[in-house]
């Protein structure tokens, strides 16, 4: 039987200007079965108040993706990275043997909500390495976009170090579509980012997701018009 992880089951950290909902084990928060979805580790969504963020602090042997959903992030790292990441953008940081960065909202007046994401690589100790895309939202429309990707065929991704795909979709109310897993024995976690969707005939709303095992194909069907989320590991 499947699992739905409901949007009001995830861990919640507050502060004076962060509110964050894990999907996983992360900070106090813990539960036996949330301890990660394969090589997927954290998935965090993060509200930033205006003129607040992360200050500088180390990662190291981690592949760690942003998306912003509204709002934007200042990133700035120990390479030399200094970049704004719109909504709309998606970016990774592969830390390797170690990097040093800070996300900050830049803005005076809005939050930022974006989504962190932690993958586990598939080799250590490799050189830290930052990329950013900005997401063609057109082809998002009734298909999954691969926005992070290990396959050089997704043109449009920024690359990953690691068996993994994260893709996103907007789906038009009544439509059904497919996602076809590219990996043997793939791991898939469907989140909700809007809308209200049925995945394998399994009823999600907003916030709420999926988590796959071994799964070759899923189907889903949009309720209402949905913009989803699948992350895809061995």
């Amino acid at each position: 039987m499947k699992q739905v992880h409901r949007s009001h089951t995830r861990g919640v950290s507050k502060n004076h200007w962060l509110n964050s909902h894990h999907s996983f084990n992360f900070a106090d928060y813990y539960k036996p079965d949330r301890i990660g979805h394969g090589q997927l580790l954290v998935l965090n969504d993060d509200i930033v108040l205006p003129s607040n963020g992360f200050g500088l602090h180390g990662h190291k042997n981690m592949e760690i993706v942003s998306i912003p959903l509204s709002g934007s992030l200042l990133h700035k790292d120990n390479m030399g990275n200094e970049h704004i990441i719109d909504t709309g953008d998606v970016q990774i940081m592969s830390a390797g043997t170690g990097i040093k960065h800070s996300e900050f909202n830049p803005s005076s007046t809005s939050i930022v909500n974006f989504l962190q994401i932690w993958i586990l690589p598939n080799t250590l100790n490799i050189s830290p390495r930052y990329e950013q895309r900005t997401i063609d939202q057109k082809k998002l429309q009734n298909s999954f976009l691969p926005i992070v990707s290990s396959l050089k065929s997704d043109t449009d991704a920024v690359s990953i170090q690691q068996d993994a795909i994260i893709s996103l979709s907007k789906i038009d109310e009544g439509m059904t579509i497919s996602y076809i897993t590219q990996f043997k024995n793939s791991s898939c976690y469907f989140l909700v980012l809007e809308g209200e969707v049925n995945i394998d005939q399994e009823h999600l709303q907003k916030k709420d997701a999926l988590p796959l095992t071994d799964v070759t194909k899923a189907e889903i069907t949009a309720i209402t018009t949905t913009k989803l989320l699948c992350i895809e590991t061995v």
